[in-house]
């Protein structure tokens, strides 16, 4: 194993008090040291990498994403529209997915996310039609492609429209095949160990596209085989009147009433929250994906970040859907997560560090590990490293606020596990131009199906 000295970096954040100025060594999976500044590794290095000229960081946690919308970005039929308006008009042309699709789109989100600085991206993959009955296996097939730290949610939808739902009956499943399928991908693919590269976690969709029993039936699983859960809640007021007017309930009360409301709990969006249920939220060690970007262009809210971690909540970020985003950036989604964040508080009061703080160990807490998300001596080797050397940069005096404030898009290094994956901002060994060719004309061919079938 080659041991590996990152060596004075411009600028770093480590997620810890520890001054690492003088850099992080390297050896095999992990970090082995953190060099103060002015100091030596303490052991021989192999191989010396001057970081003058870079701003290092834990690699980013994208905690929520949809990878399959990599296919939809700004489809014309779904612009301008709200949460459930939206989905309505997507859920069909998401229907006519196929593996090919599937394959293609997994690909493009996490290379899009790789070369932003994400080291470990979660999809929450729920729409599996006639065909894409394997969908997590393909997933699990790229992500390994790519030597990209997943964890992948197997979703589940169960309660079409005609039955009260939101999705239309050819987007749903029934909830036998639902609970075979997640017992036998935990069974083939969750890995348990530090340093997991591929887990699996259960998704039902959302309050109103699952029943109750299949959401009491995932907590039962959830607990015997000790695998996270996910789904959405709190996104929209929609939400919360769909949940009193079909359960009785308000989503946290919901939530409770199923099991989740505990610390194998991770849910995205989480912003129609009372002070109360924010509570009751901390004191179950509950994590909160927050996806700014999303929120915005659906017009859903603003989380309450603080609140929700004064009271124990474990808040990371996430890009969500490349539809409801348009984009798959996550060092991009930083700065939004700041913006926003100030928006409801602020300028005094959320700071550069606090989104890097979401977008790190925060992440890496809602769903479960504590191997990632910081640059700490037993950590995975998990390393974004950005240049500042575009024109958006030129003036700026602090590195490591001028990365987010100035607008940092791209990575120019991205280790894995101890294993380079981008170099110069390109993934090393991927045609790129070869799959966004194959990407579009999939995106072509999902939409041209849509139109065929009216």
């Amino acid at each position: 194993m080659e041991t590996v000295w990152l060596k004075n970096p411009l600028a770093i954040y480590t997620g810890t008090d520890e001054d690492a100025r003088g850099g992080v060594v390297v050896s095999g999976t992990k970090i082995i040291e953190i060099i103060k500044q002015g100091a030596e590794p303490t052991q021989r290095v192999d191989v010396v990498v001057d970081a003058s000229q870079h701003v290092v960081l834990p690699g980013l946690i994208n905690a929520h994403h949809h990878f399959y919308q990599t296919l939809t970005r700004a489809y014309p039929d779904a612009l301008n529209k709200e949460l459930f308006h939206w989905l309505k008009t997507l859920y069909p042309v998401w229907a006519g997915l196929d593996e090919e699709m599937m394959s293609l789109a997994t690909e493009v989100a996490l290379v899009e996310m790789m070369m932003s600085g994400c080291t470990t991206a979660s999809d929450h993959h729920y729409l599996i039609p006639t065909g894409l009955e394997h969908a997590i296996d393909l997933q699990v097939e790229v992500a390994n492609k790519l030597d990209m730290r997943a964890i992948l949610t197997r979703g589940s939808m169960s309660l079409g429209e005609d039955d009260g739902g939101l999705p239309p009956r050819n987007t749903i499943q029934t909830e036998q095949i639902i609970v075979d399928d997640s017992l036998r991908l935990i069974r083939e693919y969750h890995q348990r160990d530090d340093g997991a590269m591929i887990q699996i976690a259960l998704a039902p969709c959302s309050p109103f596209s699952v029943t109750t029993d299949l959401m009491r039936e995932t907590a039962r699983i959830a607990k015997n085989e000790n695998v996270m859960v996910h789904t959405h809640l709190c996104e929209t007021i929609d939400e919360q009147d769909f949940c009193l007017e079909r359960f009785g309930y308000r989503p946290v009360d919901y939530l409770e009433e199923v099991g989740w409301l505990n610390q194998r709990t991770w849910l995205a969006h989480g912003i129609h929250f009372n002070d109360e249920e924010i509570k009751r939220l901390g004191k179950a060690q509950i994590g909160i994906s927050h996806c700014p970007t999303s929120n915005m262009m659906l017009a859903s809210g603003i989380c309450r970040n603080k609140e929700l971690e004064a009271a124990g909540v474990k808040v990371g970020l996430g890009v969500d859907g490349s539809a409801s985003n348009d984009g798959s950036n996550m060092i991009g989604e930083v700065r939004m997560a700041l913006y926003l964040q100030r928006l409801r508080y602020g300028s005094a009061d959320v700071t550069h560090f606090d989104a890097l703080r979401w977008a790190t160990q925060g992440s890496a807490r809602a769903m479960g590990r504590d191997d990632i998300g910081t640059l700490a001596v037993g950590k995975q080797a998990d390393i974004a490293m950005f240049k500042l050397d575009e024109i958006r940069f030129s003036g700026s005096h602090d590195p490591l606020a001028a990365l987010i404030l100035c607008g940092a898009h791209s990575a120019d290094r991205v280790m894995i596990a101890g294993k380079w994956r981008v170099h110069d901002g390109q993934v090393i060994g991927l045609d790129l131009e070869r799959l966004l060719y194959k990407h579009r004309n999939a995106a072509k061919r999902l939409a041209e199906k849509a139109l065929a079938l009216g």
